[in-house]
């Protein structure tokens, strides 16, 4: 792992105690970020070197996420999860009763910005995706595979 994804994991991980502190448990943290990054990294492989579709659709993905200011950023995040909740495939099945758990806005925002600064055009490539060696190069299945 670089030293920019190594730093990136660090700091989303830091801010579980805060996010504990509020009553948000080690498990609910766990899943609010595996949708966060899902999310993320779907993104990232519409970009280079992937320049993929994004799976999931327009108004309801990351930029859409990263965008919101105020309370907006939480109303909004509830309404994404609903909302891919009910898609067809593999969005489907990972945001299937998909519940914010992370109920003060400027809590979420911070962890949305935590986890944006892994964005592969600031970070020198890979960004968050290279967190978990996500290579659809070497075989792995992409994100909007449905397998």
């Amino acid at each position: 792992m670089t030293n920019d994804a190594n730093c990136i994991v660090k700091k989303l991980w830091s801010y579980c105690n805060v996010l504990r502190d509020d009553g948000l448990s080690y498990g609910d943290y766990l899943e609010q970020l595996t949708y966060l990054l899902f999310l993320k990294m779907a993104d990232e492989q519409t970009k280079p070197p992937w320049r993929r579709p994004s799976p999931v659709p327009e108004g309801y993905d990351w930029p859409s996420l990263t965008s919101r200011d105020g309370a907006d950023p939480e109303l909004h995040y509830r309404a994404l999860l609903l909302h891919l909740g009910k898609q067809h495939g593999l969005l489907g099945l990972v945001f299937r009763k998909a519940q914010n758990k992370i109920q003060d806005p400027a809590k979420l925002k911070r962890l949305v910005v935590r986890a944006d600064r892994g964005d592969p055009r600031r970070s020198g490539g890979g960004g968050v995706t290279a967190l978990f060696s996500f290579n659809p190069k070497q075989g792995r299945p992409s994100l909007g595979s449905t397998r």
